[in-house]
Formats: C-alpha cells, structure tokens, sequence
C-alpha cells in the first residue's frame, strides 16, 4: 500500500537512479520500525526498484543542548531499533559521530550509491535547517515523508489560533485520515534483495557504533556533549519502553486519567512525551491503541462540533486524551510547520497577548531571578522549585506543574522577552521532550497562546491568564510529589 501522498514531497530535483545498488532511509525524526511513513516508502521504493534497503539512523554531535541524557534516550532507541532490524532484510547501520561533523561525509559517501534518500520530515529545531544545507549537497533525490501526526502536515490550509477552530476541522477531517494508517510493521512478509554487507570504502573510514559500549561501557563519557545534564533514571529511551508504557496507561491507568490526570501525586499520564518527541512510538499506535480498547467503530463519531467532548463517544477519560494527542499536539505541528521562522519568538503571539504583556512590562516583580537561581531551583517559592527539581532529575515535568512553572517564571523575570528566553533554555536543555513543537506549544501558552484574554488585569500579567502556587496548592493532590522533590533539597 502506498503511503498517502499528501505525506510525501521531494526537497531536491536530482534524478532517482534506478541503477544504484540500494535505497537509503536516512532516519533522523522517526527512529522506530512500526507506524513509520517514511520506512513504508523506503520500503516500497526498494521493492520498486528490486534493490536492498539501507536504514542509516545517525546521532550527531552538533546539536544545542546536546547532554548524557538527550544522546543515551536517543541510543536506547538505537540499540531497540537493532535489535528489531536483525533478523529483517535490510542493513540497519547505526552511526553515533565521535568527532564533530563525521556523520555528513558518510551520508554523502552513502547517498553516492544510492537509488533515492527518503528520510523524516520534521518541522522543529534543527531539521529543517539540516534539510536545507543537505538537499543540494547530497548527490541523489532526497524524498521527505510527514509521519509526525495522525494529520498530515499539508492538510490544514491555514495556521489555527485557537483550540476550538483546529478541533472542529479536525473532526471533519479525522475519520477519513483513520482510513489510511501506517503498516503496524511494514517490513511483515516482505521480501527484499539483501545487501551482502555495506561497502568496504565506507567501513574503512566509519564503523557502526557499539551501542552496548555507548550504554553500559560509558562510552556516552567520552563525547564531547554536556555531562552536567545527567541521564534521566525515570525515563528510558527507545521503542521498548514506549510500548510498555502505552499498554500499562490503556489497560491500568486510562480509567482515572479523567480525574486525576491534573494531580502530581497520581502518576495516571501516559509520560510519552519524550517518546513521541524522538519518534520511539507513533500517535497513529497511541490512538488506535485507545480507539481499539474502547471497542470505537467509526459511526460512533458525532458530527464536528469543535468541542472537547462528546464528539468520539468513547468514555470521558479515552475522550479527555484523545483531545490531548489529536489537539493539543497536533496544533503545534500546525504552527511550526507554518510558520518555520517564528514558531518560537516571541513575535508568534497572538497581537492582544503582545499588546498586554508590553503594557505591564515595567511593572514592578515581587521578585526577580537569574537564569542561575531558576535553574538551581532557588526560588523562594518551594512548590515552583519542586517542580524545576523534577525537570533536572528527571527529564520530564507534570503537566500541569509545568503550565505553573512557566507562569512564575513571567511574574519573576525583568520583561516577558526574558521569560521566554529562560523557558526554552530551561525546557530545552533539562526536557526530553524539549526542542518539539508540542513542548513549545507549551512554553508558549504561558505567554496567551491559543488562549483568550482574561480579566481583571493583573500587574505584569496583564490580560495573559493567571496562576498561582497557593492555588495550586489547594486544588491538587501535591504532598508526595513535593515530598519527593522538594522543600529543602539543593540540587
């Protein structure tokens, strides 16, 4: 089955080459065999040509941010991605770069013998600047295929600016793109030509990487990355542990999502995340997991009404988490996808929340932190310092913390500008789920982002909606978690 052609494009115009020796899927988004666009093409271009498939999934050096603990989430899902690969008919060929700037000749030495490079196209952070140097570089067409959301990127015709609009043309929209799901495993009863073994002119110059060593050798130790952000012990990486946690949520904990999900001392989210930010799992596997759980059949649907509820017909909590994943998340693929140059300035707010936040700019803080103070969780508020104490242990941040995070963040710092500086820093260097156009969305909805002005204006927040840490503390359930993270710990 071809993949939908709305999901697939071409950044450069060089000729595919029939008579090259393999296809190369140049995996950098997507890093997971199953509910995988892009593998499916590569696939088919293979079976088309009759020629072997190459999966080359890199991890470079030269990447902001780059830590201990961004580089081993991604390896784990190297070492998943092997071990499913090894008894398929492709050459799956991981390469972890070691110095600065290596993995860019070998994908050129790579493209050289290639039929066609159909690689992820993701619209955040560095790819699409990677796309762009890479395209007339490379010496082969370079296929770009959109696995990123149950929407394809090019279906909304305009830039949605709030929940409601995106979600009633979702609705319309939504059955007919449940019609034309990725493969579970698009590699399942297909037969391809082997490759006998990689070229010797490229395994003499670039081995693939060890991953057992870079895991459990401390290997990840001698990379010149950040060490100071330590790995995430709550979290691993890879395909493996995306799985498991999707099943634990939709059979365990999907009954008290709707309750409890807003509580910190209930763990009943999914904390997939990070997961779905480096491609380990699939929205597509994550709603027809929970459309098949609740036994949904496509003439329970409602007619689109762009509200939260009572569109699916499911039970209120599978209701309550679909609009978060097919929402939500989706909504800042809509943006970043649109708008690749603005997607995270400050400029890309809507005018009303410019307009007030520049009123009360010089409004007087009650206090005002260092990037420093807010990254060492020296604040004088103890329940906003749990919260940034989770994101540096852990990698990850309770939702509704995070939405309190980032609003003490605005009462605190010298100007708005400010604020969005130190929550994309924060957010992106401690985050495994920073640098993706959900987690901006995020940061961005502290500073009025799809939402509507509120009154009565407030000193430096203006009309941009208001949250306390005292409120917080009387609707939610909040002892273990600032037990575990907070008062008095230093970090």
């Amino acid at each position: 089955m071809a993949i939908p052609s709305i999901r697939h494009t071409h950044a450069n115009d060089h000729p595919i080459r029939e008579d090259g020796d393999y296809v190369l899927y140049w995996m950098t988004a997507f890093r997971r065999l199953n509910y995988n666009f892009a593998l499916q093409h590569a696939i088919d271009r293979s079976r088309q040509f009759g020629k072997p498939l190459i999966v080359f999934e890199p991890l470079r050096l030269r990447y902001r941010w780059a830590s201990d603990r961004l580089h081993r989430f991604v390896i784990e899902g190297m070492r998943d991605n092997q071990n499913s690969f090894a008894k398929r008919a492709v050459t799956y060929f991981p390469f972890v770069e070691t110095e600065v700037g290596s993995a860019s000749p070998l994908l050129h030495e790579l493209a050289s013998r290639a039929c066609t490079i159909v690689t992820d196209e993701y619209p955040c952070f560095f790819h699409p600047t990677m796309i762009r140097v890479a395209r007339n570089r490379l010496p082969a067409r370079l296929e770009l295929v959109d696995s990123n959301g149950v929407m394809p990127l090019r279906a909304p015709e305009r830039t949605f600016t709030v929940a409601h609009s995106y979600r009633r043309w979702m609705q319309k929209n939504i059955l007919d793109n449940l019609m034309e799901m990725p493969k579970v495993d698009p590699l399942r009863g297909i037969k391809l030509p082997r490759l006998d073994a990689l070229p010797r002119k490229i395994l003499e110059k670039w081995s693939p990487a060890d991953l057992n060593y870079l895991l459990d050798g401390g290997g990840i130790t001698s990379l010149p990355i950040d060490h100071g952000v330590k790995i995430s012990n709550t979290v691993a990486g890879g395909s493996l542990d995306a799985k498991s946690r999707l099943d634990q949520f939709v059979n365990r904990d999907l009954s008290l999502y709707g309750d409890d999900r807003n509580h910190p001392d209930e763990k009943v989210t999914t904390g997939l995340s990070p997961h779905l930010h480096f491609g380990h799992i699939s929205a597509h596997e994550i709603v027809q997991k929970m459309l098949e759980k609740e036994n949904w059949t496509p003439d329970q649907a409602s007619p689109a009404n762009g509200k939260n509820h009572g569109f699916w017909n499911t039970s209120e909590p599978a209701e309550a988490f679909l609009d978060q994943v097919l929402t939500w998340r989706e909504m800042g693929f809509n943006l970043s996808f649109r708008q690749p140059h603005n997607y995270d300035k400050f400029e890309s707010l809507p005018n009303w929340a410019q307009k007030t936040l520049d009123e009360h700019a010089q409004d007087e803080r009650p206090y005002v932190y260092t990037l420093e103070e807010f990254e060492n969780a020296r604040t004088a508020d103890p329940l906003w310092n749990a919260a940034q104490r989770e994101l540096v242990e852990t990698g990850v941040m309770h939702n509704y913390m995070r939405m309190l995070w980032g609003k003490k963040i605005l009462h605190w710092t010298e100007s708005p500008q400010q604020a969005l500086s130190i929550m994309i820093e924060l957010n992106n260097k401690y985050g495994l789920d920073g640098r993706d156009p959900n987690s901006y969305n995020g940061i961005f909805w502290v500073l009025g982002r799809y939402d509507r002005a509120w009154g009565p204006k407030r000193p430096i927040f203006g009309s941009v909606r208001y949250m306390t840490s005292e409120s917080a503390s009387k609707k939610l359930r909040l002892k273990k978690y600032v037990e575990r993270f907070g008062p008095d710990r230093l970090l």
